[in-house]
């Protein structure tokens, strides 16, 4: 059964209207006129206008009134604020952390950001080995964890000088407690993409973690996996690190990161 032309004639005047309202989106910074619009999506002026005129309505589009240049509306930010409300971040990132433990074989954490420390909220753990000690709602120092090292690695510099000043204890004989070592691992770990605690938080536990962006870029949480030196080596630590940094990414872009 065919789609009558009125349908099929509403749907491709829509999916118009969707390519302006994407348009104006991702070129927000820049003056875009009618004429400009028009250019850049091979459309008539007269056919952006009355594309348009809806979407004003709307309030989803704006519409300078000396320039008339377009940008985003109320509506789209109301729409926006509406969809980050429903985000939950164990919710978001269920999927990414159980295919991550299938693929490692071993216990996958989420963490979130709570100054000056950070709390386990979520744990997929593999039968199979032996279990973390790690406990959901349970926290754990910023500078010798993984996860902690993940998130800290893209904050800014007095957050990490905040950090720094509170003192560097260490937790066990590998801990890093000097704060020149500590900026240096940091610098490290925006480069490559991944943290990595090498029994600094538990004497025969390797952990590699990854950041994740929020919608904003910023960090404010982070996704590891952990296990025994036995099994994490330090050879299969550069194999875990990318499978890491990718999972984390995924889950980054599902919370309208752009990286």
């Amino acid at each position: 059964m065919h789609e009558p032309p009125a349908a099929r004639n509403r749907s491709v005047s829509l999916r118009r209207a969707l390519a302006v309202l994407e348009h104006v989106r991702d070129h927000s910074g820049q003056d875009l006129s009618l004429t400009r619009l028009a250019e850049a999506l091979g459309m008539s002026k007269s056919t952006v206008l009355r594309l348009t005129v809806p979407l004003v309505e709307a309030n989803l589009l704006a519409r300078d009134r000396k320039s008339g240049a377009y940008r985003l509306g109320l509506g789209a930010l109301r729409l926006g604020q509406a969809y980050l409300t429903r985000l939950d971040l164990r919710t978001v990132a269920a999927e990414e952390s159980h295919r991550l433990m299938s693929q490692a074989k071993e216990t996958v954490h989420l963490v979130l950001y709570d100054p000056p420390h950070v709390v386990y909220i979520d744990k997929v753990e593999n039968a199979t080995n032996v279990r973390m000690a790690s406990r959901i709602g349970s926290r754990a120092s910023i500078h010798c964890t993984a996860v902690g090292k993940a998130i800290l690695a893209w904050q800014a510099e007095d957050v990490v000088e905040e950090v720094v000043a509170a003192g560097l204890p260490s937790v066990t004989r590998f801990t890093i407690t000097d704060a020149g070592a500590l900026r240096t691992e940091l610098g490290q770990i925006r480069q490559r993409g991944y943290a990595v605690d090498d029994r600094e938080n538990e004497p025969e536990v390797r952990c590699v973690s990854a950041p994740i962006f929020n919608h904003l870029e910023a960090v404010t949480a982070a996704i590891s996996v952990s296990g025994l030196t036995s099994r994490i080596t330090a050879a299969r630590v550069r194999t875990l690190g990318p499978l890491v940094a990718d999972t984390a990414r995924r889950i980054s872009r599902k919370l309208g990161s752009t990286r």
